[in-house]
């Protein structure tokens, strides 16, 4: 290679993007999906929800000290993880399906990352101006009056980092209690230095990184590529109504001219920066605000509406030779769709059903194998079971054991004669059993005989049982 040739580069330095402000439906619905996503992560660990006198009673609690997941009225015990298994599966089932029809909106509208940058850029417009003048502000000198409006931005960004990292600790612990431990000075290490991380990330990432973080860090762009197809409904710009592009000048002969009048109205709200005319690009979070500039500029100048919009590929001839486009629902409902939205919902239902059919009490039998059994003075032969009893009620709840086989077995407790156990409330009891078969009968001689053992909620009359099998003395 010549000293002459340039060598590429795989990470381009950042260019600042100041996107204009800019009205209108899709405008408003970002508006809408901000308020409502930070309302939700901000207020929910607040959210009291009472679950009994020996329960938290935060409606949406991560307790990790007891390995339990609480979210109002459902309760998910570490066993029960699969319930957390399925709903990731139907995050993921629903990407595809979202993705597949309608192109990035996750990007667009709800990624966190983007939630958070159109708040730090509203902080900014509110501080420093529109687009014009927070161009004027980065090229200006560092004065007394820049430093001013750099470091009052700073500060309420800094707030809003440090709210959003408070937010997400307070999803693992009772949120009254740490707040007050928090600014006592009495909250554990480990949270003041998970709200610094989050909020110094939060920071960086919605201040300046911004739309880096969605074209070098993320994943997603790349992914999205094997989601859609030419029915895929995303935003993008209808060229062969556009071009050739040219300004409308007073008296200018316009004549062979597109709709496009090269405004850069499309560009300026851009918050990737990028041109949607030049078509289809990894930046793209299909957001949609150059539709709503591009509508704007179409009602000043008499034109209809739609030179960028939602389309798909698959119209693109149509359009062209005049005829219109299918109608939207049948890029929506296709095959492609169909398929996914079964897989989400089958995944959906079946963790509906598990929740309702799960029992409020459950019970694993390990038997204890050194020794694998014992012979008694008296020549009968006993095993040896631990048994793990879990409780899911609010109160204390006595639980009685029982067994049932085709011959005799007799059953005994340890520290206990008359089968029956006190398990507190919402937890776990280990509880030693004993299992004898007198000597002579079948089960003290057989190499292996099964046996179902028997638990029964006394108050609720609930029962639970494990199969498990009595390891004889074979001669």
């Amino acid at each position: 290679m010549s000293n002459s040739e340039e060598t590429p580069q795989l990470y381009a330095a950042r260019e600042p993007v100041f996107p204009r402000r800019v009205k209108g439906t899709f405008r408003t619905l970002k508006w809408v999906i901000m308020a409502l996503t930070l309302g939700v992560y901000y207020i929910a660990p607040w959210i009291r929800w009472d679950r009994g006198p020996n329960l938290p009673d935060q409606a949406i609690l991560i307790d990790l000290a007891n390995r339990r997941f609480y979210f109002f009225m459902i309760e998910i015990w570490p066993h029960e993880f699969y319930f957390v298994a399925g709903l990731l599966i139907m995050a993921g089932l629903g990407l595809f399906l979202i993705t597949s029809a309608l192109g990035r909106v996750w990007c667009g509208y709800t990624c966190p990352q983007t939630v958070w940058t159109d708040l730090f850029v509203t902080v900014e417009r509110w501080i420093e101006g529109d687009r014009n003048a927070r161009i004027r502000l980065w090229r200006s000198k560092w004065d007394l009056h820049k430093w001013r409006l750099r470091i009052t931005k700073w500060v309420i960004w800094f707030l809003i980092a440090i709210a959003t990292g408070g937010a997400w600790v307070f999803y693992f612990t009772d949120a009254p209690t740490l707040l007050h431990n928090l600014l006592t000075g009495q909250a554990h290490p480990i949270a003041y230095t998970t709200i610094f991380v989050l909020a110094l990330t939060t920071f960086i990432f919605g201040g300046f990184m911004r739309e880096q973080v969605c074209i070098y860090m993320c994943p997603w762009p790349r992914i999205q590529a094997a989601m859609m197809d030419e029915d895929t409904l995303t935003v993008a710009y209808r060229s062969w109504r556009g071009e050739p592009r040219g300004k409308r000048r007073k008296g200018a002969d316009v004549e062979g001219l597109g709709d496009c009048i090269d405004c850069n109205a499309c560009v300026n709200v851009c918050p990737m920066g990028i041109d949607i005319r030049d078509g289809q690009q990894l930046a793209c979070i299909t957001c949609a605000l150059c539709i709503d500039a591009c509508d704007d500029v179409m009602d000043k100048i008499g034109k209809p509406r739609g030179l960028i919009d939602y389309i798909a590929l698959s119209d693109e001839p149509l359009e062209r030779a005049g005829a219109k486009p299918r109608n939207i629902w049948k890029h929506v409902f296709r095959l492609r769709t169909l398929i996914y939205m079964g897989l989400w919902s089958a995944v959906g239902l079946a963790l509906v059903v598990a929740l309702f059919i799960r029992p409020d009490i459950d019970v694993t039998v390990a038997p204890v194998r050194n020794p694998t059994y014992v012979v008694l003075s008296d020549g009968s032969v006993r095993n040896t079971y631990d048994v793990r009893l879990l409780n899911k009620h609010g109160t204390d709840q006595p639980f009685r054991f029982s067994i049932t086989s085709e011959v005799p077995l007799e059953l005994a407790l340890e520290g206990d004669d008359d089968l029956t156990v006190t398990v507190p409330a919402d937890s776990t009891m280990l509880q030693r059993v004993y299992v004898t078969a007198a000597k002579g009968s079948p089960a003290a001689s057989a190499d292996r005989t099964p046996f179902r053992l028997w638990v029964e909620d006394l108050s609720s009359s609930d029962r639970a049982y494990k199969d498990t099998v009595f390891n004889g003395k074979v001669k």
